[in-house]
């Protein structure tokens, strides 16, 4: 399997280097350096290109300022947030800004090389719970009529796989549990997107959970 080359930086020493072990292990993961600064980000994406660029938010010259930059100058980076804000405003910032996941410390480390393998296949993560929380505050106070219509348009299949989607399961582990390819799931992913008109599958989550939320009620 081809090795996935990664850079950290987190500006917690401490839980950089415990991160730093972790990774270490994984025979499928190459470490390339490692910062505690915005600077430090720029300088590993434009030095070593890494596949994936672990990121905190709250660091000097903050982090999401340094996704800002590598997005727009170093492209084939993809960025990881891992940081312990929960706050809405920075979730929302760093999707903006290009970053391909959101995850919060706490995540097991198995958990974590999962997210880093799906998310340097081409996938976009964000810890569900975080999802469900912009889609409540999204929709706080606001009683427009829910967007049936577009679900009704999915395949039992379909439905089936946006739920899987909704839950952060990845295209491969969503292949295993219904036996299908993965090529095929991505297939079944790209009607999903485009019979909902949406971008990404971040945003058919959000409105996945959205439209749960309504027949719950």
């Amino acid at each position: 399997m081809e090795t996935i080359r990664i850079a950290i930086v987190d500006d917690h020493s401490i839980f950089r280097e415990g991160l730093l072990s972790v990774l270490r292990t994984e025979p499928e993961i190459e470490i390339v350096g490692e910062g505690a600064s915005a600077e430090d980000a720029v300088r590993l994406a434009r030095e070593h290109l890494p596949d994936i660029l672990l990121l905190d938010i709250s660091m000097p010259g903050g982090g999401l300022n340094a996704a800002r930059e590598i997005v727009r100058n170093f492209p084939v980076v993809k960025i990881i947030i891992l940081t312990g804000s929960e706050g809405e405003a920075d979730v929302m910032s760093a999707l903006k800004t290009g970053a391909r996941a959101y995850v919060l410390k706490g995540v097991a480390a198995r958990e974590l090389v999962n997210i880093i393998h799906s998310v340097h296949s081409g996938e976009i993560y964000v810890t569900p719970t975080l999802a469900a929380n912009i889609l409540s505050d999204m929709n706080a106070g606001s009683h427009q009529e829910a967007p049936e219509a577009p679900f009704e348009k999915l395949t039992d299949r379909e439905q089936g796989i946006l739920e899987l989607i909704a839950a952060g399961t990845s295209n491969k582990e969503i292949g295993l549990k219904l036996h299908l390819t993965e090529k095929t799931v991505k297939h079944y992913v790209t009607n999903i997107l485009q019979k909902l008109q949406v971008h990404n599958r971040v945003e058919a989550a959000v409105m996945a959970l959205k439209n749960q939320s309504d027949h719950t009620r």
